[in-house]
């Protein structure tokens, strides 16, 4: 009976992370280049008693592109592809698909959150304040006046990389990303921002599933503790 209870007990754990995962995705719904988090589970096996558990699950970034719209500001740009920017932090390199940049007053290129925008070299992006309209090219050429001043780097994330969050959409990956070579399968669009992969519907119907499988566990423990305490009873001296 007491294997029954932890049983249940794992399945509580395994529902709440899979609650967290959906409340952060559904909060993220409208956050430009968000990308959702999913959990992965698993079933561990008791080898004496061969029970099976929950495992607490795994989260990981869930990386399909979002939709892009398009704005029309000069300074927004998507990304059509794979590929991340790589942004200039106290925190080391962060990874981010939200193109919603700005320029200081001093030219530097910058996030929505403030941070250096880096180039294909890993360098921070300094503008011409009063050089007029800024012209990124697909392949992220950056001029003013036709004049070249960088290119907004695109990098790749490994596949196997672990991503740790970083404030709004941005990632920290634990492997060295690479530069996207390929242009044609990673390029920019001007004009045009990315929204969050996040499927509103479908995280709706995970949260049903997910609290009603929660409330089930709940119920197994009860009625466990209930059996437990009969059997108490039942066999108790009298």
């Amino acid at each position: 009976m007491a294997e029954g209870t932890y049983v249940a007990i794992s399945a509580q754990i395994a529902m709440e992370r899979r609650l967290e995962a959906i409340a952060s995705n559904i909060a993220n719904v409208n956050t430009a280049g968000y990308r959702a988090v999913g959990v992965r589970f698993s079933t561990e096996l008791q080898q004496a008693g061969q029970v099976s558990f929950s495992s607490p699950g795994e989260t990981y970034v869930v990386r399909n592109q979002g939709p892009i719209t398009h704005t029309g500001n000069s300074l927004d740009v998507a990304i059509d592809g794979d590929g991340w920017f790589g942004m200039e932090t106290p925190d080391g390199t962060v990874y981010s698909r939200d193109g919603r940049f700005h320029m200081t007053a001093e030219g530097d290129l910058q996030s929505v959150d403030g941070y250096g925008v880096l180039d294909s070299g890993g360098s921070p992006i300094v503008l011409d304040a009063s050089g007029g309209p800024v012209h990124i090219a697909e392949d992220g050429t950056v001029s003013q006046g036709g004049k070249r001043l960088g290119a907004v780097g695109l990098v790749l994330i490994p596949a196997d990389a672990k991503l740790t969050r970083h404030d709004n959409s941005g990632v920290i990956s634990d492997k060295p990303a690479d530069p996207a070579e390929d242009k044609t399968t990673n390029s920019v669009r001007q004009g045009y921002i990315e929204g969050s992969n996040v499927n509103p519907i479908i995280e709706m119907t995970r949260l049903i599933e997910a609290s009603r499988a929660f409330d089930q566990a709940t119920a197994a423990i009860t009625q466990n503790d209930q059996v437990s305490q009969e059997a108490i009873k039942t066999l108790a001296p009298g």
